[in-house]
C-alpha cells in the first residue's frame, strides 16, 4: 500500500475513533490497535498530526497514539520493535516546523519528542539540541515559542534520568548550553518589564510566557546539570539576581486586575522553586546565597515591605526557604566544634549574624500576632458550616506558619521563650468579648503555647495556669467567647501528655463533660475530636486511671453518641466514631451497661453510608471494640453482625475492597466471643474458600478464624466444611512460603488437638505428605516441628487411624510396615532437637511411648531411642519440689480457675475459656509424663518378664538408666 493510500485508511480509522457513537468508534479503535506494530504507521500518524488542515480532535488522537507506541515500540529491545530506517525520518520529521497553532496539541508533541529523546538523545539524535537552540533564537514568535516549550520538556525529561552515565551526559549538555539558557531568560525577562513598563499587556503576556519557560529550563539545569556548582561560578552569578528580578517584578506592581496576574504569580512561585531545590541538592553551594536569601524572605513576610505585594503561596515559599535555611543539618556545627566541617561553621557564622535578638523577637511576634490570627474566611466558615471548620481545624496537617514557628521556637528557644512569656503575660485574666481584635490575639498566642509545650516545659506551671487562668476561662459561656474556649480546651490536649499532674484528672474530666454540652458545635467536636483523639489524652496515655474515668463515663457516652447523631458529614462521623472506640477500647466491658443506644444506631448507619466506604469501615472498627467490650452478650447483636461481616468479607461483592481486613478483625472477634455456635454464624464460613485463594497478606486473619470455629464447635463445623477446607489447604501447600505452610499445618494441629479421631478422618488427604516430610528429614527445623506434632497428635490419640496409615505408606513406598516404622522412630529420635515448644516435646514422648508395651522386634530395636526421648521430655518438664525433693509434672492442669484480673487486664474471652477447657482434656495437660513412664515400663516389664526386661534396658546408656531412675523415684 503507498503512503498516500495508508494515509487515507488510517485518517478514516482516527476520525471514526473521534465518534460519541460506540458502534463507530469500537471496530475504528480495534482497527488502529492492529496497526500499532505495522512498518510506517508512526510515518503517517506524523503526516496527520502536521497537517494543520486537518480535524483538531483527529490530530490530537494521532498525537496520542504516536506517543503510546513510542513508549511500547521505539526501544530496540521491544517485541515490533520500530525499524531504524523509520526511526531516523521520524525524528527527522519531528522537529522540522515548530509552528503547531493549537497549545495543547503542541504540548503533548514537546513530551514526545523529549520521550524519544530520553532514549535517543545524545548518541542516535546529535541535532536535536542545535536545532532547538537555532529555533528558539529565530524572530517568529510561534516557532519560538513552540522550540522553547520543546526544549524544557526535552531538558525536563533528562534531567530526570538516574543512571550515572546518564547524569554524566546532562551534566556535559548542561556546561555547553548553560549561559546560553541564562542569556535567554534575561531576555524575555527585560521584555517583560520593557513591555508592562509600556502598558502593552498583550506583549507583555507572551513575554512573560517565555520568562516562565526559559526559567523552568534553567532549573533543571541549575539543580541538575552540575556536580559541584559552586566551582561554577557563572551557576552562582546567574542565580543570584533571581531575588532582585522578583523583588523589581512586585515594585512595578502588577495589579491584581492585569491580564499578566496569574503568570506573573506563577512565575514568581518558580523563581522560588529554583532557590529551594538548589538549596536541597547542594546545600553547600548555596551557602552564599544564605544571607541574601534570608534578607529577601525575611523582608517580604515579615516586614511592611511585603505589605499590599505578597499573596499567600509565595508568603508560604519564602516561610520555606527560612525554614529549610534553619533546618539543615550542613549548616550546623558538630557537637565538638572541631569535628565540625569548614563550610558548616561558614553557614552557621552567617545564620548567627542574621539571626539577632531583635530579629528573632520581631519574627516571632510577628509569626504568632500576624500570622497565627484566624482569619475573616475561618470565622465566616465557623458561622456557616461549623462542622467543616471543626474538621479543618483539628486535622494535624499543620499549616506552612506553625511549622516555621516550631522549627525556630526549637533552635533559638533561648531567645523566644521569654518573647512568647511576656505575650502571655499581657494578656492575664478573661478578656473583654467587646474587644474582637484581643480575643484573636488571645487564641493565637494560646496556639502559640501549645505548639511549643515541650519546649516550653521548664518555664511554664502548666497545673497553676490551668487552675488559676484556664478553668476559668472555659467558664465564660458568652457566644464570642467560644473562640477562646476552643482554644483553651486544644490548648490542654497539647500539654496534658506533656506536664499535668494526675490529681488533676478528675477535674479535667468535669471540664470535658461541661464542653461536650456547649452551645457551639465547634466547640463540642473539637473537644471531643482534638481532645480525645489528635492529643490522644484522657483515655489513651499511660497517666489514665480507668477508675478516675469510670464515675464521667454514662455521661460522656451519652454525649458522645448525642454527637454521632447530630453531625452530619461522613468525615466527621467517623472521628466521633473512632473517638467512642477508644473509650470502649480503654473501659472494656465496664462499657456494657451504656452501649444500649449506640446499638441500637449503628445498623440505622450502616444502612445510610452505603455510599461512604471509609465512615463503614469506622463502624466496623467501632464493632469491633464493642464486641470485645459485649463479650458473650454479643450475640444479641447477630442480627445486625452476621451480615455485615458476610458482606464485608465476601470477594464477589465490590465493597470488600475497603471492608475486607477490617472485616476479617471483626470476625474474629466475634467468633472469640460467642458463647455458642449458630446457623447463621456458620453459614458465613462459606465465604472462606475464595478468601484462602486470594492468599493474600490478610491469611493469617483466616487461619485464626478457622481455628476460631474449630474451638467453638469442631463437630459442626467439620461435618460442614472440613471437606472444602483440606481441598483449599492441600491447594495453598503446593505454593506457599515455610512460614506459611507452617501456619496451615498449625490449623491441621488444633483440630486434631480438638477432634482426634473426626479431624484425622476429615484430613486424611493432608496427612501422607506429612509423614513423608518426616521420613524424608524435611530440612527446615519449624516445618519439621510442626509435622511431628501432627504426627505424635495422630499416634497418640488415634492410634488405629496410625497403623491405617502406615499400611498406606508401606504399600506406597513399597517396604514393611514395621520397617517403616523403626525408620519413622529413628527420624523423631534424631530431629527431636527441632522442637522447642515444651508442649510437643511432652507430645512425642506420650506418643512413642503409646507404642509400650510391645513384643514387635523393631520396637525394642528401637527401645534405646523411646527412652531418650522420654528422659530429654522429663527433663522439660519436670520440676523438684524443694520441700520433699520428689519431681512432678509442671504440665499438669487439675481444674478451671477463674483468674483474678486488675483494672488494667483484659478479661478472658469464651474462647480463651474453651481453650483452658479443652487444655483440662489434653494427655499434653493431663496425664502425668513421670507416671506414664513409669506405667508403661511395668507393662513392658510385665510383658517380657524380669530378665528379657533387663537385657532391654542394658541397650540404654547407663547414664539415661540412672537419670530416669531419679525421675521416677517414689512411684
Amino acid at each position: 500500500m503507498d503512503m498516500d493510500s495508508a494515509s487515507t485508511v488510517v485518517l478514516q480509522a482516527l476520525t471514526q475513533a473521534t465518534s460519541q457513537d460506540t458502534a463507530v468508534l469500537k471496530p475504528a479503535e480495534e482497527q488502529l490497535r492492529q496497526w500499532e506494530t505495522q512498518p510506517g504507521f508512526y510515518s503517517v500518524l506524523l503526516n496527520i498530526f502536521n497537517n494543520h488542515m486537518l480535524d483538531v480532535n483527529v490530530r490530537w488522537l494521532a498525537v496520542l497514539y504516536f506517543k503510546n507506541g513510542i513508549d511500547r515500540y521505539w526501544r530496540r529491545v521491544a517485541p515490533h520493535a520500530l525499524s531504524e530506517e523509520e526511526k531516523v525520518s521520524l525524528r527527522a520529521g519531528l522537529i522540522t516546523n515548530f509552528n503547531e497553532p493549537v497549545n495543547q496539541i503542541a504540548t503533548q508533541i514537546a513530551v514526545l519528542i523529549a520521550k524519544v529523546a530520553r532514549l535517543d538523545c545524545p548518541r542516535q539524535w546529535p541535532e536535536l539540541i542545535p536545532i532547538l537552540l537555532e529555533s528558539v533564537k529565530g524572530q517568529d514568535g510561534l516557532q519560538q515559542h513552540r522550540a522553547l516549550l520543546t526544549f524544557y520538556h526535552v531538558t525536563k525529561t533528562l534531567a530526570s534520568k538516574r543512571l550515572a552515565q546518564d547524569r554524566r551526559l546532562f551534566q556535559d549538555l548542561a556546561s555547553g548550553i548553560y549561559s546560553f539558557a541564562c542569556s535567554l531568560w534575561s531576555h524575555h525577562t527585560d521584555c517583560f518589564l520593557q513591555q508592562i513598563y509600556a502598558r502593552d499587556e498583550a506583549a507583555a503576556l507572551s513575554s512573560l510566557e517565555r520568562t516562565l519557560l526559559s526559567l523552568k529550563v534553567l532549573r533543571k539545569l541549575t539543580v541538575h546539570g552540575f556536580q559541584e556548582p559552586q566551582q561554577n561560578m557563572e551557576v552562582m552569578v546567574r542565580t543570584v539576581p533571581t531575588f532582585e528580578k522578583a523583588a523589581i517584578f512586585f515594585c512595578r506592581q502588577v495589579g491584581p486586575e492585569s491580564t499578566c496576574r496569574e503568570k506573573l504569580e506563577k512565575t514568581i512561585i518558580l523563581y522560588t522553586k529554583v532557590l529551594l531545590d538548589f538549596l536541597e541538592y547542594h546545600p553547600c553551594a548555596f551557602i552564599p546565597l544564605i544571607q541574601r536569601s534570608l534578607e529577601f524572605a525575611v523582608s517580604y513576610v515579615f516586614t511592611p515591605a511585603g505589605e499590599g505585594v505578597t499573596f499567600e503561596r509565595f508568603i508560604v515559599q519564602c516561610m520555606n526557604l527560612i525554614k529549610m535555611i534553619v533546618k539543615n543539618d550542613a549548616y550546623k556545627p558538630a557537637k565538638n566544634i572541631d569535628d565540625s566541617k569548614p563550610e558548616s561553621l561558614e553557614a552557621h557564622k552567617i545564620k548567627t549574624a542574621f539571626f539577632t535578638h531583635p530579629t528573632l523577637t520581631e519574627i516571632g511576634r510577628r509569626l504568632v500576632s500576624h500570622y497565627f490570627l484566624l482569619t475573616e474566611e475561618e470565622l465566616a466558615m465557623w458561622e456557616e458550616d461549623p462542622e467543616s471548620f471543626g474538621n479543618s481545624t483539628s486535622s494535624d496537617t499543620w499549616p506552612c506558619t506553625e511549622v516555621l514557628f516550631l522549627d525556630i521556637f526549637h533552635n533559638y528557644s533561648q531567645t523566644l521563650t521569654p518573647v512568647l512569656l511576656d505575650m502571655v503575660q499581657n494578656l492575664q485574666g478573661p478578656t473583654s468579648v467587646e474587644d474582637p481584635v484581643q480575643l484573636l490575639m488571645k487564641d493565637a498566642v494560646y496556639n502559640a503555647v501549645g505548639l511549643a509545650a515541650y519546649e516550653l516545659f521548664d518555664n511554664v506551671d502548666f497545673d497553676q495556669w490551668f487552675k488559676n487562668q484556664l478553668l476559668g476561662e472555659l467558664q465564660v459561656s458568652h457566644h464570642r467567647y467560644k473562640l477562646i474556649r476552643r482554644r483553651v480546651i486544644w490548648l490542654i490536649g497539647q500539654w496534658i501528655s506533656v506536664k499535668f499532674k494526675s490529681d488533676l484528672r478528675p477535674l479535667l474530666y468535669e471540664v470535658i463533660l461541661s464542653l461536650m454540652q456547649d452551645p457551639d458545635l465547634v466547640v463540642r467536636l473539637l473537644q471531643t475530636l482534638d481532645f480525645f483523639l489528635y492529643s490522644r489524652p484522657p483515655v489513651d496515655d499511660f497517666e489514665f486511671r480507668t477508675e478516675q474515668f469510670l464515675p464521667y463515663l454514662e455521661s460522656i457516652f451519652g454525649l458522645l453518641f448525642q454527637l454521632l447523631q447530630q453531625v452530619t458529614e461522613c468525615d466527621t462521623k467517623m472521628q466521633v466514631l473512632h473517638v467512642i472506640s477508644c473509650v470502649i477500647e480503654r473501659v472494656n466491658i465496664q462499657i456494657r451497661p451504656y452501649v444500649g443506644c449506640l446499638v441500637q444506631y449503628l445498623p440505622l448507619l450502616w444502612k445510610q453510608s452505603e455510599e461512604h466506604n471509609m465512615l463503614r469501615c469506622a463502624i466496623l472498627t467501632t464493632l469491633i471494640h464493642l464486641v470485645q467490650g459485649l463479650g458473650a452478650e454479643s450475640k444479641n447483636l447477630y442480627p445486625f453482625l452476621l451480615p455485615v461481616i458476610q458482606l464485608s468479607t465476601d470477594v464477589s461483592q465490590p465493597p470488600h475492597v475497603y471492608l475486607l481486613e477490617d472485616g476479617l478483625e471483626l470476625w474474629l472477634v466475634t467468633l472469640e466471643n460467642s458463647p455458642a455456635v449458630t446457623p447463621e454464624l456458620l453459614r458465613i464460613f462459606q465465604n472462606m474458600s475464595a478468601l484462602l485463594e486470594l492468599s493474600s497478606e490478610n491469611l493469617r486473619t483466616c487461619f485464626q478464624i478457622i481455628n476460631a470455629y474449630v474451638y467453638l464447635s469442631a463437630t459442626e463445623f467439620l461435618q460442614n466444611y472440613a471437606e472444602s477446607l483440606c481441598r483449599s489447604f492441600c491447594d495453598l501447600l503446593k505454593d506457599i512460603t515455610n512460614e506459611g505452610q507452617v501456619q496451615v499445618l498449625k490449623v491441621v494441629e488444633i483440630v486434631l488437638k480438638v477432634s482426634p479421631i473426626l479431624g484425622a478422618h476429615m484430613f486424611q488427604p493432608l496427612l501422607p505428605a506429612v509423614f513423608r516430610g518426616i521420613m524424608d528429614g524435611e530440612r527446615y527445623p519449624v516445618v519439621m516441628s510442626t509435622y511431628l506434632g501432627i504426627m505424635g497428635r495422630v499416634l497418640l490419640q488415634n492410634s488405629s487411624f496410625f497403623s491405617s496409615l502406615l499400611t498406606q505408606m508401606a504399600l506406597e513406598c513399597g517396604q514393611e510396615m514395621d520397617q517403616l516404622l523403626g525408620s519413622v522412630i529413628e527420624m523423631w529420635v534424631d530431629r527431636m532437637d527441632n522442637i522447642t515448644q515444651p508442649e510437643r516435646r511432652k507430645l512425642s514422648a506420650l506418643a512413642l511411648l503409646s507404642l509400650l508395651p510391645s513384643d514387635n522386634s523393631v520396637i525394642q530395636d528401637k527401645f534405646c531411642g523411646i527412652i531418650n526421648i522420654c528422659v530429654e521430655a522429663l527433663h522439660d518438664v519436670m520440676t523438684e519440689d524443694p520441700e520433699t525433693g520428689t519431681f512432678k509434672d509442671c504440665m499438669l492442669m487439675s481444674h478451671f480457675e477463674e483468674p483474678k484480673l486488675s483494672d488494667d487486664e483484659e478479661p478472658p474471652t469464651e474462647q480463651d475459656k474453651r481453650k483452658k477447657l479443652l487444655a483440662l482434656e489434653d494427655p499434653v495437660h493431663s496425664v502425668s509424663l513421670q507416671q506414664f513412664v513409669y506405667e508403661k515400663l511395668k507393662a513392658q516389664q510385665a510383658l517380657m518378664g524380669d530378665q528379657g526386661f533387663g537385657v532391654l534396658m542394658e541397650t540404654v546408656d547407663t547414664e539415661l538408666v540412672r537419670q530416669l531412675q531419679e525421675f521416677l523415684q517414689g512411684l
